[in-house]
């Protein structure tokens, strides 16, 4: 396709430049809000066009030279040109863009935004791997923008450098299996004190390939462990048990996960969203919490270290379980967890139909449209609400202002994802 010059007037939603051409939206990876480049439209849409830049011809003040080199080719991250604040800054924008364009709110105040370290933080990841024949190489790497190919990374700066600095050593690892072939994917998860690494074997593997998985992890301190099948069947190849566990010191609580339960990747922002969150509830002794989406009890075992009661319900089966396990080891006896669906309606059921005083929500991305049908009952007067998508925060906030009567007293982002296009962010609503 041809080549055209553009100004970038804006950055999307997804780290891309937006440009105007004919009348036309046109998203341009690569591109910086205040740059000219010369694009080259890649897929033609009937509302838009995609593109990437052929050319810089004048550049941003604000743009920096990537730390990776592999920018622009890994799918991993979108904002590596930008600076840290400027990200920050990025990302507010989508949010109050969001609140305007879909919710028709906008927040009373606006939060600090919680920032931390911006490199080597992800604790919980998966690469692809792929055996190239004609190459005579594995592939160890996230997905590249177009999600078909496996990018060719020796390096990773986000990921905790334990694994980020051996992507390489993974790939030589791997394709020096018997069973190179058929190893899918390596599920990345660590706790303050173990590294896990576990494999993705679609076959059995040999006494050689278990003995070269031992003693990668032996020789470099990271526990191994291999799924044949489903998430159930993941086992401990070395060490013979492998315990993982991170520490929430401000409730004095420890959580136990498995490899490959969900827990926030950043696990230095998950102790400060947890703070922030338990300020901006506004906890009182004798209250009864709700905690929605609670997964294995991030924020319900800190909450209830403050509240008289707290309730946990979350949809997945498994980690209930582990919620309710984690509550005993940590010796809290005023929560309760329930397992249910919560993207269907529930509100015959008890915990539903309970009193609360305070509701903490932390949806997937499609957020909590079908909860709002039938809560927050009249008892409750304050709601924090987490977020990990923009759009679906937005819509949820104009039901609970404009048909609940809350009101949006202040919202933030939260940089849990350091040079990707993410939006973590936090809200406050009361009535």
């Amino acid at each position: 396709m041809q080549t055209h010059e553009a100004d970038i007037i804006d950055l999307s939603h997804d780290g891309r430049g937006v440009a105007r051409i004919d009348g036309k939206t046109v998203f341009v990876a690569g591109a910086l809000p205040g740059e000219r480049v010369r694009l080259r439209r890649v897929h033609r849409h009937r509302n838009f066009d995609e593109a990437k830049v052929e050319e810089i011809l004048q550049r941003a003040p604000q743009r920096i030279e990537p730390r990776c080199p592999h920018f622009g080719t890994c799918g991993g991250c979108s904002l590596q040109h930008l600076p840290p604040q400027a990200q920050i800054e990025a990302k507010q924008h989508v949010l109050a863009e969001n609140f305007e364009r879909i919710g028709k709110v906008a927040p009373a105040r606006w939060l600090e935004p919680l920032v931390g370290e911006p490199w080597g933080y992800r604790r919980k990841g998966r690469l692809s791997v792929k055996w190239v024949a004609k190459k005579d190489k594995v592939l160890v790497g996230f997905r590249e923008d177009n999600p078909r190919f496996v990018a060719d990374l020796s390096e990773c700066h986000t990921l905790l450098p334990e694994v980020g600095s051996r992507i390489a050593a993974l790939g030589a690892l791997v394709g020096g299996l018997e069973a190179r072939a058929q190893i899918a994917q390596i599920e990345i998860a660590a706790g303050d004190e173990v590294v896990s690494l576990t494999f993705r074997n679609l076959a059995p593997l040999s006494a050689h390939d278990r003995a070269a998985l031992v003693a990668f992890g032996q020789a470099n301190g990271l526990a191994i462990l291999l799924q044949p099948g489903g998430p159930d069947t993941v086992v401990p190849l070395w060490p013979d048990s492998v315990a993982l566990s991170f520490r929430i010191p401000a409730a004095d609580v420890e959580v136990a996960f498995r490899p490959l339960d969900f827990i926030q990747v950043n696990a230095g922002m998950n102790q400060r969203m947890i703070a922030r969150a338990l300020e901006l509830l506004g906890l009182r002794a004798g209250d009864r919490v709700l905690d929605l989406f609670c997964g294995l009890g991030n924020f319900t075992l800190p909450i209830a270290r403050r509240v008289a009661t707290v309730v946990g319900v979350e949809g997945e089966a498994a980690l209930v379980a582990r919620s309710r396990e984690n509550a005993a080891r940590n010796g809290v006896a005023n929560a309760e967890f329930h397992a249910a669906d919560l993207l269907q309606d529930h509100r015959a059921a008890a915990w539903a139909q309970a009193p609360y005083d305070r509701i903490l929500l932390d949806p997937p991305r499609s957020g909590a449209a079908a909860v709002l049908e039938y809560l927050p009952r009249k008892g409750t007067d304050r709601i924090v609400y987490v977020s990990c998508h923009p759009g679906s925060l937005a819509r949820d906030a104009g039901t609970l202002v404009h048909r609940h009567g809350f009101q949006l007293v202040a919202a933030g982002v939260m940089d849990m994802f350091p040079h990707t296009a993410h939006v973590e962010s936090i809200a406050l609503f009361e009535r």
